[in-house]
């Protein structure tokens, strides 16, 4: 396997200080590979950059409508929130709605992601509970697929699981890969998260963008969950976060959700195109900038959309002084060559 390019240099002052290395896939709504840089065969955990497809059954099967989900709760179930306040309250809504509570959710307490949700809490005697996990909204989605299924929600987060089963083969018919049990690790919130060549994810996430290749049923699912993350970016994310301000800031053209270590995933509707990254030493600031820089080539923004997104692709290194000392920038050769995959 060759040593993936270097995608995105760090400067401070005149001189590069960091370099980040990582590899990129894009598919057409044909379900072809249009560019690839870097080792885009070899398996990747897509960690949370997929919980689009793992909502997918939820919305195909009828579970939402079932619950009476809002566009609102169905993109809290494909988000890594931050736990504020209205995503503790989407949250709690959709358990309730689907029967469940709190203490059904098997993610694991997590602190929330903001300071002042913090001391909130502290200053109400409470501390952080399942409710407040970046994916309870994801989970809150699988308990309540299971009850739709009518099977027993305990040790829905288990890779048994009929919840995890249909979860996993409606992630093999997307991406068109095997999910097989020799590329199965752990999440950090418990559930499976299963190992595909970017390629495959790529495929997958211009599936979202677009429905082709999929029945009509799955395509009507899709369309529905990209336009309510598309419509409720907050709730994907939260305030100041990289994917709810891209939203925000590219329109309808971009649907992207970053995953931990280094990974993101993103379908832009208008031009047909889907994108998995990842960069090797999995750091967030990196796949940020590709990703911002993908965005601008190849999402089919108009100017005023571009003006918005293209600070996020070059984001300045600060001091304490709040001193401007460096910058983050997609490599040259490599804007480039994404560019290029456009005209």
């Amino acid at each position: 396997m060759s040593a993936s390019p270097v995608v995105v240099e760090v400067t401070r002052g005149p001189l590069v200080e960091s370099r980040h290395r990582g590899a990129l896939a894009i598919a057409d709504a044909k379900g072809r590979i249009v560019f690839a840089l870097g080792d885009t065969n070899s398996p990747v955990y897509p960690r949370s950059a997929v919980k689009a497809l793992q909502a997918l059954p939820l919305v195909e099967d009828g579970g939402a409508d079932a619950f009476g989900f809002t566009p609102a709760e169905i993109a809290l179930a494909c988000s890594s929130h931050n736990g504020e306040p209205a995503h503790v309250e989407a949250a709690r809504s959709m358990l309730a709605k689907a029967g469940r509570d709190e203490s059904d959710l098997e993610c694991g307490p997590q602190p929330p992601a903001r300071d002042e949700d913090r001391c909130a809490l502290r200053q109400a005697g409470r501390v952080p509970g399942r409710i407040h996990n970046n994916c309870s909204g994801k989970h809150a989605g699988m308990l309540a697929l299971a009850v739709h299924m009518g099977v027993d929600p305990k040790g829905y987060s288990t890779a048994d699981h009929p919840v995890q089963r249909r979860v996993r083969q409606a992630m093999q018919d997307m991406t068109g890969a095997a999910l097989s049990a020799d590329r199965c690790g752990i999440d950090g919130c418990s559930i499976p998260t299963w190992a595909a060549p970017l390629d495959a994810w790529a495929v997958a996430f211009a599936r979202v963008a677009t429905g082709e290749g999929v029945g009509k049923g799955r395509a009507a699912a899709l369309k529905r969950i990209r336009e309510a993350c598309l419509a409720h970016p907050f709730m994907v994310a939260g305030s100041g976060r990289f994917c709810t301000q891209l939203m925000e800031r590219a329109g309808p053209q971009a649907f992207v959700k970053t995953g931990a270590e280094g990974v993101f995933c993103a379908a832009f509707p208008e031009t047909g195109l889907g994108v998995a990254l990842k960069i090797d030493d999995g750091a967030s600031r990196a796949s940020e900038a590709l990703m911002a820089a993908t965005v601008l080539a190849c999402a089919g923004l108009n100017d005023s959309q571009k003006a918005a997104v293209v600070p996020m692709a070059n984001p300045p290194v600060m001091n304490r002084m709040e001193l401007r000392v460096g910058e983050l920038r997609v490599a040259a050769d490599i804007r480039d060559r994404i560019a290029a995959t456009m005209r």
